[in-house]
């Protein structure tokens, strides 16, 4: 008869980890999601919903959808526009839009700190 031969023992967690996205809904449709907050952004970066759909690689029309959605479901616009004149148009993250993106910020780091502990007391 063979002798048993002992393994080395694995960590029960090596390869595998906990992952997840998060957004916030408002009543079932999404308000702000990691692609929205970025969106957000590269508004307030450029100061034109053109110019930061073009940094995405999205269309200005679906641009304009998303910021369209939040601004509905805010209880004030995260994002406004004024129209071209003697110095041209432009538009703007409204304080409510910092405020919203710098609460989704917070929320995504305490979620991935989350995932991570969740990770750590991953038994498999």
């Amino acid at each position: 008869m063979k002798k048993h031969q002992s393994r080395k023992k694995k960590d029960p967690i090596a390869g595998y980890s906990c992952n997840g996205r998060m957004w916030i809904e408002n009543n079932g449709e999404t308000f702000l999601g990691v692609g929205r907050v970025v969106l957000l952004q590269r508004i307030q970066e450029d100061g034109s919903i053109a110019a930061a759909a073009r940094s995405m690689e999205m269309s200005y029309k679906h641009a304009w959808d998303l910021v369209d959605s939040m601004n509905r479901q805010a209880s004030s616009p995260l994002v406004e526009t004024s129209k071209g004149g003697k110095g041209g148009g432009g538009t703007r993250i409204t304080e409510a839009g910092e405020r919203a993106i710098a609460a989704f910020l917070e929320l995504q780091r305490r979620f991935k700190i989350f995932l991570e502990r969740e990770t750590e007391d991953l038994k498999m």
